[in-house]
């Protein structure tokens, strides 16, 4: 992403640095343990200048300043239209997710949030709680089979990509037999949200973007043939009542909503449950305390959230000219937010490279302000609930070997496997 205009800011002090720590966030070592790029990049200052123009911003009050503050939005359709060289977004796979909740701002955005209320309020979720407990049963009983089989298993591919895509699946009413071509789609458009994706990703992203509108079109098509009692029906009805005038206004905003709703809660859902589980088990004494004190489970998922957070950074564009941590930033600067670096802040969280439970700490994994992730609850209320079953179920289930990483990922991270053993 390039800004826009003369600052007058810092320069880059070290551009060999920033380059060189940047390799090694996507070298395996990197992917693995991200902290020394953190570590590296916040010794640089608040707000470290990028090699392309933009801008890094490190610590854990400037991060928050920009989720929060007016002067920050998302880049949006007007915002890519102001770049001197605009094709980079007008990929195919780009302009879909442009579209969606994350990437709007007010007045739209604020029209579609207000629509959408609380959609994973405490009743909401206590309503799942069956489902999702009954669907996390049914997972563990495979990967006990599998460990009784083969000695371990994959606990990505058995639970943790299982388990968000099925608890979404249940909400709007998706059926089972089509979960795994959701999961294939949305891990190759992932590809587009990177912040310099190569062409052949950008084919990948295009080619999963025309299986994503096919699907998710001929899924409203058949709820609006037959409407349920479900969510995706809900939304049928109030946006066509909303744009009672515009049908294709209403379609878009219902397309764009399932869509998003659905993939946005995969990837990252599977990384929080895997590294709990790692982080949960890794050390059987932390295991044992945990099961004597199941109290702290929500205690766990905090503080893997903050340790080893599932989205790396977040893009934001200066609304005017504006000053950030000292720093003078024109209009249309982009800044990346660095929810790691952010939550490794030592200011926020003393000693941030220790994984303590009982820390009681912060972090904005979810984001912050306007766009806070909408899915934030269920992520949490999914995690908790496998948590308590794997730690009564498996006692001595631990990690066979360290998680393996897609090492292409600089904004997602994505665990793409965790042999578990018993």
């Amino acid at each position: 992403m390039t800004a826009v205009g003369d600052i007058s800011g810092p320069a880059i002090s070290d551009r060999r640095a920033v380059v060189s720590l940047l390799r090694h966030l996507r070298s395996p070592e990197g992917q693995a343990d991200p902290l020394p790029v953190w570590e590296g990049l916040r010794s640089m200052g608040d707000v470290v200048r990028a090699p392309w123009g933009a801008y890094f911003v490190t610590s854990f009050e400037a991060c928050s300043q920009v989720l929060r503050s007016r002067n920050w939005l998302v880049p949006d359709f007007a915002w890519q239209e102001r770049q001197p060289d605009p094709r980079r977004w007008q990929e195919l796979a780009t302009q879909e997710l442009t579209g969606t909740l994350s990437r709007i701002n007010a007045p739209s955005h604020t029209c579609q949030r207000r629509a959408l209320g609380n959609p994973f309020d405490r009743s909401t979720l206590e309503g799942l709680r069956p489902a999702i407990a009954r669907v996390v049963t049914g997972l563990l009983d495979d990967l006990e089979k599998r460990l009784r089989e083969d000695g371990e298993a994959d606990f990505v591919q058995t639970v943790a990509e299982l388990l968000p895509v099925r608890t979404v699946g249940e909400w709007l009413g998706i059926p089972k037999e089509h979960h795994a071509h959701i999961l294939d789609f949305a891990h190759r458009q992932a590809y587009a949200q990177e912040l310099f994706p190569s062409k052949e990703q950008l084919a990948q992203a295009g080619q999963a973007t025309l299986e994503m509108r096919a699907f998710f079109g001929e899924l409203i098509r058949e709820r609006r043939a037959h409407p349920g009692n479900d969510v995706l029906t809900g939304w049928i009805h109030h946006w066509d009542a909303h744009f009672a005038d515009d049908p294709e206004a209403a379609a878009r905003v219902i397309y764009h909503l399932t869509m998003f709703i659905t993939i946005a809660s995969l990837e990252t859902s599977a990384v929080l449950l895997t590294n709990a589980v790692r982080f949960a088990t890794e050390e059987p004494a932390r295991a044992e305390w945990l099961r004597a004190h199941p109290e702290h489970i929500d205690d766990l998922i905090e503080e893997t959230l903050r340790y080893d957070p599932p989205v790396w950074l977040n893009s934001h564009v200066a609304a005017d000219d504006t000053v950030l941590a000292g720093t003078p930033l024109a209009k249309d600067t982009t800044v990346h937010i660095l929810y790691g670096a952010a939550a490794h802040d030592p200011r926020r969280n003393p000693d941030p490279h220790v994984f303590d439970i009982q820390r009681d700490g912060g972090h904005i994994t979810f984001g912050s302000g306007p766009h806070y992730c909408l899915g934030a609850p269920l992520a949490r209320f999914e995690a908790r609930e496998a948590m308590a079953q794997i730690l009564e179920r498996f006692p001595t289930l631990r990690p066979a070997g360290p998680p393996s990483y897609d090492n292409s990922r600089l904004v997602f991270r994505r665990i793409t496997s965790l042999k578990v053993t018993v």
